[in-house]
């Protein structure tokens, strides 16, 4: 995809932040009342390290949540310190773009009342151009994917569907898009005992065209964890927590039960039937979705680099775990779906082998 005005500043952003900087790891006094399941963070940190292994990777994450309450079941970070070795990272607290960024601004176009999932957006010959560039879907060299429906698009993951429905119903109003994340309590929350330097998410530039696909913004893993939690919860957002305590509700109710239910139907498509097909699993259904993303360009493009995304959750008819896999790596091929995707499916079927 072709990237945003603002890309510099934001690669400069990235790199302010320490994208592969550690933080302090929890004092060892709560450690003992951690909420971390040891068996599965040993279990995932494995899957995670093959994958990152495989596809010869910079650094990756997982983080897994009890969907209710918000229990932090497994945090991982591992980064790779040579040609060979990954090495445990806490890097939580690093803000990046997010290829995951679709689904939440469908949701917020959902709210307006302007669009149905079941409207037909033409995604032309894969680039739609206008005055401030132009936005490219994966598949733009082989024609685009010309009408479908905004379902469909979030399925295939096609940026300018995303773009065609915020644009249908929001227009150029930014700000009312920016309080809708807001109302949606997107980016939250800025603290959580145990993870050092956590900070709001970070609006680089006020552009809708690309903000609501990702770019001209930095936010975690986890926060973006926290919203597609939220969805698995009926819109109820609670708190990440890393420790035992009483379950913090953040927002009570992020939108409509209507159109978290016509979301949740999407993800579930997206796996059934989309690019998501490589996190489908015949033990238990999963909804989620897959993003890719570009942070920084080379002059030598085979040394831009990218994060791989997938989130989502399961069982997807009654949500217990909610899952985030952050994969970063340099140059071509990347894939959220292969690579991210596979790394979900593998801990679903291992925490479901266990209940």
């Amino acid at each position: 995809m072709e990237t945003p005005k603002s890309f510099a500043f934001l690669s400069l952003m990235i790199l302010c932040t320490g994208f592969y900087s550690c933080i302090s790891k929890p004092n060892s006094n709560k450690e003992q009342a951690s909420m971390i399941d040891s068996t599965l963070q040993i279990k995932a940190t494995s899957i995670l390290e093959h994958k990152l292994s495989e596809i010869n990777a910079l650094s990756g994450q997982v983080i897994i949540m009890e969907v209710q309450t918000g229990h932090i079941k497994a945090l991982i970070g591992l980064t790779r310190k040579d040609s060979a070795n990954y090495q445990p990272c806490n890097n939580f607290s690093t803000q990046k773009p997010t290829g995951l960024m679709n689904p939440i601004s469908v949701l917020a176009a959902l709210e307006t009342g302007k669009v149905k999932l079941n409207d037909v957006v033409d995604t032309g010959n894969g680039i739609y151009s206008y005055k401030g560039g132009a936005i490219k879907d994966h598949n733009w060299s082989r024609g685009g994917y010309g009408e479908i429906t905004i379902k469909q698009g979030l399925a295939v993951s096609s940026n300018i569907a995303t773009y065609k429905t915020i644009n249908k119903a929001l227009g150029s109003n930014t700000s009312t898009y920016f309080d809708m994340l807001a109302k949606m309590s997107y980016g939250k929350p800025d603290s959580i005992t145990g993870i050092s330097n956590l900070k709001p998410y970070v609006v680089t530039d006020s552009s809708i065209t690309w903000h609501c696909i990702g770019y001209n913004q930095l936010i975690t893993p986890i926060q973006v964890l926290t919203l597609y939690n939220a969805i698995a919860n009926n819109g109820k957002m609670v708190q990440p927590q890393l420790y035992k305590d009483s379950t913090i509700v953040i927002n009570p109710q992020i939108a409509s039960i209507a159109n978290i239910d016509s979301l949740k139907q999407a993800l579930q498509y997206v796996i059934t039937d989309g690019l998501g097909k490589t996190a489908y699993s015949d033990k238990v259904a999963i909804a989620g979705i897959q993003g890719t993303t570009l942070l920084t360009t080379n002059e030598d493009t085979t040394k831009n680099e990218y994060a791989a995304e997938f989130c989502g959750y399961f069982p997807a008819d009654n949500p217990k775990y909610s899952i985030i896999v952050s994969i970063n790596k340099t140059g071509l091929p990347v894939s959220g779906g292969l690579m991210a995707g596979d790394i979900f499916r593998q801990i679903a079927e291992y925490i479901i082998n266990l209940k």
